[in-house]
């Protein structure tokens, strides 16, 4: 009897054991809640309309009277309509571009659409869009220029205190953002209020950048910040679309010329898409192109749309290599997004729906070399399959190098490999190895590093196979996979 009740003494010991196994420990730097929340975005538009458009130019030079602006169409939910088919999360508008004109009714310049006839000078364009946007499902966010070319004062200390007083309205006018949009277009030449002349600023120290997003922070504190030169999320570097085969989420800032150390917004490395391993911040990788040639719409480029098939391959190099694609659309005279445009972004959407609709990970079985503290109730492979973002597969501190197997009853085709890093954990993984089974032994279909939030891997040729397996090549830090999809590109 008293060794009876040892033995189960000691079994009960070894289920708490079990039991108790610890998650693995961060590795590295990690992201924000913010950042968490922009990293499931994974696609969002940018959105550019001002009197620019009705000039028929690409940049406007500050001194297009606002009379010309004059959508007679203009439909907020008919452009929302279109981005929601696409499959796109959310819409930054461009508030003010660096003409100076300013899509609300703000107090802080007449140059504004107070001044057009857009809805009888009673128009706010902005509270158009953020309307359009939470009643169809999308998040919403501004961008406001800090250039101006239009204001007298610009390059002034004045011109700072009315650019902060800009974003203020917006920060508190318009409900929730999830992104504030700032580029590096800053100084040059410019109306100025009737000077026509050029103005050059340090835009290091000009505009006072901590302050400023420091006020982002109060008045939005759930909003990504964006800029070419970082802060919550970075410019990748092009206006391809494209992040670097290997992609990093971490960065370590480069300090300004003359300077032993960066500071806050002084990220420069002119600029790294492959941002930096073992990076001392979290500062993901946006990749902003537009749809058509150009950022704002010009009838001359009508045929010059992205057909569903380059923006899928923009997908599999922005969202697929860990960060985020910025699609750049643009209204035409009527107030419209172009029926070429609408007709594109809804091929895409249609095909993305298609393909990430199918995934054959969870039908199959699935085998791992090793599963932390042998616990598969807390750590084991079907956490790979789950459906849960944040659940997932580890293995033992020393086991950094580790296989998943998945097999099924029949043979399968694909060509498209989805894996997921629970980044709350950091970014862990190196390199991996995909290989499929040919019936007599195991051929590499595919490779991949910098695995992070969303990294997908497309075979050269599809693979049928019952086998597959992926590898991890070599890690830091013991994995915490979150996620393996399977899936055929070709639907």
């Amino acid at each position: 009897m008293n060794i009876r009740l040892s033995i189960l003494a000691l079994l009960a010991a070894s289920v708490s054991v079990k039991a108790q196994v610890t998650p693995p420990k961060p590795y590295g730097v990690l992201p924000s809640e913010r950042q968490l929340q922009w990293h499931e975005k994974e696609m969002y538009v940018l959105v550019h309309f001002t009197p620019t458009t009705f000039e028929n130019k690409e940049w406007g030079y500050g001194d297009a009277d606002p009379s010309i602006f004059n959508p007679t169409q203009f439909d907020a939910r008919q452009i929302v309509s279109a981005v929601r088919a696409g499959g796109f999360k959310g819409l930054i508008l461009v508030a003010k571009h660096h003409d100076g004109f300013a899509l609300w009714p703000t107090k802080t310049t007449t140059y504004n659409i107070s001044r057009s006839p857009f809805r009888d000078g009673k128009g706010d364009m902005v509270k158009e869009f953020a309307d359009a946007c939470r009643a169809g499902g999308l998040s919403f966010g501004v961008y406001c220029s800090p250039w101006d070319r239009n204001s007298p004062v610009y390059g002034t200390p004045e011109y700072v205190r009315i650019y902060r007083e800009q974003l203020r309205e917006l920060y508190t006018n318009y409900g929730p953002l999830f992104m504030s949009w700032h580029d590096g277009a800053n100084g040059g030449d410019g109306y100025y209020g009737g000077a026509r002349t050029s103005r050059k600023i340090d835009r290091s120290v000009y505009y006072g950048w901590d302050t400023t997003w420091a006020m982002t922070r109060s008045l939005q504190p759930g909003a990504a910040i964006f800029s070419d030169i970082g802060w919550d999320v970075r410019w990748v570097g092009n206006e391809r679309g494209e992040a670097a085969p290997t992609s990093w989420s971490t960065y370590t800032p480069q300090p300004l010329p003359g300077k032993t150390k960066a500071g806050p917004g002084e990220v420069r490395d002119e600029f790294n898409p492959m941002g930096t391993r073992n990076g001392a911040q979290w500062i993901p990788a946006e990749c902003d192109v537009p749809l058509r040639k150009g950022w704002f719409y010009h009838p001359e480029e009508d045929n010059t749309v992205k057909s569903p098939d380059r923006l899928f391959d923009l997908y599999l190099k922005s969202v697929g290599r860990g960060g985020a694609l910025d699609l750049g659309i643009a209204p035409d005279k009527r107030g419209l997004l172009h029926e070429a445009d609408v007709r594109s972004l809804a091929a895409f959407g249609d095909r993305l729906a298609r393909i990430f609709s199918h995934d054959q990970a969870p039908g199959a079985k699935l085998a791992v070399t090793n599963t932390r503290g042998n616990n598969g109730r807390a750590f084991g492979a079907s956490k790979l399959t789950d459906g849960d973002r944040y659940s997932y597969w580890a293995t033992d501190d020393a086991v950094t190098q580790a296989t998943v197997e998945l097999s099924w009853d029949g043979p399968r085709t694909f060509d498209l490999i989805r894996l997921r890093e629970d980044i709350r954990l950091g970014q862990r993984i190196d390199s991996i190895a995909i290989d499929v089974h040919t019936g007599n032994e195991w051929v590499t279909a595919g490779t991949a590093t910098s695995i992070g939030a969303c990294r997908l891997v497309r075979f050269d040729h599809p693979a049928t196979t019952d086998k597959l397996r992926i590898r991890i090549v070599s890690s830091p830090a013991c994995p915490a996979l979150s996620e393996i999809g399977i899936f055929d590109s070709r639907k």
